[in-house]
């Protein structure tokens, strides 16, 4: 029996990335939301998506899922623990039970599948080389859903994401810190999207991106992590963080900070012309130039 009305859409992981989303999807899909708290209900409901209430670690809370929605947006990350994504696991072995019915599929995994590249210019070509247990749960996913995308004929999409920003997003509780970055000799090249691009980004996938592709969702900045942090505290005129060597930063951030500092490449964002997108920030600086000058604004007013 076909369904009447708008056609139906599952966001699976619908946080921060999804309710920016959402506006840009409601007016054409009928949106559902996965998720496993009902603390997030009324929000999802005012932001117009409809909550389904599943645990993608409890496999036997999926059962909604194979039929409801032929197209699925998966944002949500990995486990904390192991090399292989069981989260994506149970959600690919539900939604097979859909007999075909789920179309398309569209994965937001990240940059760090890449690993530490020294530097180096890298496109999508670029064999993926996880050094962390983090970046390993990715690349488990990514082929979990290239397997499934080939016994089920569904069209999927893998975007491989770097830093997030926005502008409840910048690292200003860092900065406040004085939480040292590299010195200059040492530091690596760091990748970023504004979030806002990402999620028109999502959505522009929905309708012109090739099956089977991975795309690299980033800006085209080309810009070091020290610098990054330099930037951004000049914008909100905040002392900048203080620099020091590898050896000696070691000693005094946590283990997770440290691996984001420890690998360095140059992603580059050719393959965004197929989907003939044009970023909002096409660089960290555009986002900021265009901050300095609403702080002034405020400050005059």
């Amino acid at each position: 029996m076909q369904r009447l009305g708008k056609p139906r859409i599952l966001i699976v992981g619908c946080g921060d990335i999804g309710l920016r989303l959402l506006p840009q999807l409601t007016s054409f899909y009928k949106v559902f939301a996965l998720t496993s708290s009902e603390d997030r209900a009324p929000i999802l409901r005012k932001a117009g998506a409809v909550p389904i209430f599943g645990d993608l670690d409890r496999a036997d809370t999926l059962w909604r899922l194979p039929q409801l929605a032929s197209r699925v947006i998966h944002l949500a990350p990995p486990p904390l623990v192991g090399q292989i994504d069981t989260r994506t696991h149970n959600l690919l072995r539900i939604l097979s039970q859909g007999n075909g019915f789920i179309r398309q599929l569209i994965y937001i995994s990240t940059t760090g599948v890449y690993g530490d590249c020294e530097g180096a210019l890298i496109d999508e070509v670029k064999k993926v080389n996880p050094q962390t247990l983090r970046a390993k749960r990715r690349v488990s996913a990514e082929s979990q859903v290239r397997a499934w995308a080939i016994q089920t004929g569904a069209a999927t999409h893998i975007l491989r994401v770097p830093g997030i920003y926005a502008q409840d997003r910048l690292p200003l509780e860092r900065i406040k810190r004085a939480t040292p970055a590299l010195e200059a000799s040492e530091d690596v090249y760091t990748n970023h999207i504004h979030a806002d691009d990402l999620a028109r980004l999502i959505k522009l996938a929905l309708y012109r991106a090739k099956p089977q592709r991975v795309l690299n969702a980033c800006d085209d900045s080309q810009m070091k992590m020290g610098d990054y942090f330099d930037a951004v505290a000049d914008t909100f005129q905040l002392p900048r963080p203080p620099r020091v060597s590898k050896k000696e930063l070691e000693a005094r951030i946590d283990p997770m900070m440290l691996s984001f500092m420890s690998e360095s490449r140059q992603i580059q964002n050719q393959r965004l012309r197929e989907l003939r997108f044009r970023l909002q920030y096409p660089t960290v600086q555009d986002y900021l130039s265009f901050t300095s000058k609403y702080l002034l604004n405020q400050h005059n007013d």
